[in-house]
């Protein structure tokens, strides 16, 4: 027997063990970088508009105030810029009509005469309020322009720049309590994926090996896996399959012991016989006849066996077969017609209570063979001048067709085995009357392949009774079960 351990190793890259753990991977960091993500952009959404709301607003106070004066210069704008506060809070920029830098709260930046290259400042003196806000190098950077307008006309413009670096070292610590989080989780995901795939994996394994054990030929091999899921519920259909399996090959090995023996019982006479002829000068021509008679037995015994193992053969393959409906009554009758010789013979009644229209869906060669062996095993095992009682009759769904007989009867311990193959209760008598062991199993297995069922038990007045019951037909709806 080939060992289990030289089956093929799968690679670990290609198990399925790193594909559940990348799975998990997979959806956590997934979910880690919408964590990492989301709560910093909403934050940031939020803090934009707050930002971009206060700065406009803020510009268009300046811009009001300033409006007052028709000309804008320098002197007048700081006169009404700086009384208003928001120089300590926001650098204040105001440019006339063409640009030019008014007042720059920024005083180290020098930038008053000269033109403001803003593209805020150019958007606002076309007559357009606008504001803008950014988060760069850990500080939120808002800027706001707004025109100036006096009756009607754009005589300048407010801009406004915000550095904001407390609320963006807020957003910074958010950031990284996120990033020290995920970290974390990262970890715990990894180590809980590792262990849970190899636990779910191990599991696997187990049924993998299990199989490689019974492919083998173990088939006592059982495997256990704990829980209630579908690995558990898995592990169970393999052991009722094993199960399965096993008494399968127990009942094969016992089939190919009992035929072996059975064909080689007639085979040994038959050689015996022959060599005894060969052997023996001068044999008188009767001895002769008779060892040529008894060879001529044996041969027609080997027939018979061959013939039922072929058959057994033929239903165990489950060859499809086309069924028509057949009259059950007829083919008893012809079973009773060829019997009739037989039970004459051994002085024999065969009483017949057959109903008419009792169908079922079969073939005529499998029901004949089932009433035959039923019918034939009646008159050979019945004690001479008994009864053999075939009753046939419709009972709802199903017919009925009954074998009794008034012989000696089964033993109660011999009745659930008499169905096996090469089962016989009394071996010598059955060998005496020419049987096989194989008639019975016959008509089990002809019986089940049409839907059917047969039973035994022991008649109060002795003997057997036999009954078989099959799905009757009906014309209008077919099979009635």
């Amino acid at each position: 027997m080939a060992s289990v351990t030289g089956a093929e190793k799968i690679p670990f890259r290609r198990s399925i063990q790193l594909k559940f753990a990348l799975t998990y991977i997979i959806i956590i960091a997934a979910v880690l970088i919408l964590l990492n993500t989301y709560p910093v952009l909403v934050s940031q959404d939020l803090v934009f508009r707050s930002k971009t709301s206060l700065l406009q607003s803020q510009a268009s106070v300046i811009a009001d105030t300033i409006a007052r004066t028709e000309s804008l210069t320098s002197e007048a704008v700081r006169d009404y810029v700086e009384p208003l506060g928001y120089t300590g809070q926001f650098r204040v920029l105001v440019t006339d009509e063409f640009g030019l830098i008014l007042y720059d709260s920024d005083e180290l930046r020098f930038t008053e005469g000269r033109y403001a290259m803003l593209s805020e400042v150019v958007t606002a003196l076309k007559g357009y309020d606008v504001a803008t806000c950014s988060y760069q190098d850990g500080a939120f950077h808002s800027r706001a322009a707004v025109p100036v307008i006096y009756r009607d006309m754009t005589i300048g413009c407010v801009y406004l720049y915000e550095r904001d670096a407390d609320q963006g070292g807020l957003l910074t610590d958010i950031q990284n309590n996120l990033r020290s989080i995920s970290l974390v989780i990262c970890v715990v995901v990894l180590i809980m994926s590792v262990v849970f795939s190899k636990a779910l994996t191990r599991r696997i394994g187990d049924l993998l090996r299990a199989i490689r054990i019974v492919r083998e030929g173990e088939y006592s091999h059982r495997v256990s896996i704990r829980g209630s899921d579908e690995l558990s519920q898995l592990a169970g259909e393999f052991n009722q399959l094993t199960d399965r399996l096993q008494t399968t090959e127990e009942v094969r090995r016992r089939f190919v012991s009992d035929a072996s023996h059975e064909l080689k019982t007639p085979l040994a006479s038959i050689r015996l016989l022959t060599d005894s002829i060969l052997q023996t000068d001068g044999m008188d021509l009767d001895t002769v006849k008779d060892f040529v008679s008894d060879i001529g037995e044996e041969a027609e015994r080997l027939t018979r066996i061959s013939e039922k193992l072929l058959t057994l053969t033929r239903m165990d393959s489950a060859v499809p077969m086309e069924r028509l409906p057949v009259d059950v009554a007829a083919v008893v009758e012809k079973v009773e017609h060829m019997l009739l010789p037989l039970a004459q013979e051994r002085d024999i009644t065969v009483e017949a209570d057959l109903q008419s229209g009792c169908v079922v869906k079969a073939t005529e060669d499998d029901l004949y063979q089932i009433a035959f062996n039923l019918m034939e095993n009646a008159v050979k095992y019945n004690v001479n001048g008994g009864r053999v009682m075939v009753g046939l009759r419709s009972m709802g769904d199903l017919v009925l067709l009954t074998v009794e007989d008034t012989g000696v009867g089964i033993p109660d311990e011999d009745l659930p085995k008499i169905f096996d193959r090469f089962y016989r209760v009394d071996k010598a008598r059955s060998r005496a009357a020419g049987g096989t062991g194989l008639g019975l199993s016959i008509v089990r297995d002809t019986a089940r392949q049409h839907g059917g069922a047969v039973t035994v038990r022991r008649r109060e007045e002795g003997g057997t009774c036999f009954q078989v019951a099959f799905p009757r037909w009906d014309e209008e709806g077919g099979d009635l079960l």
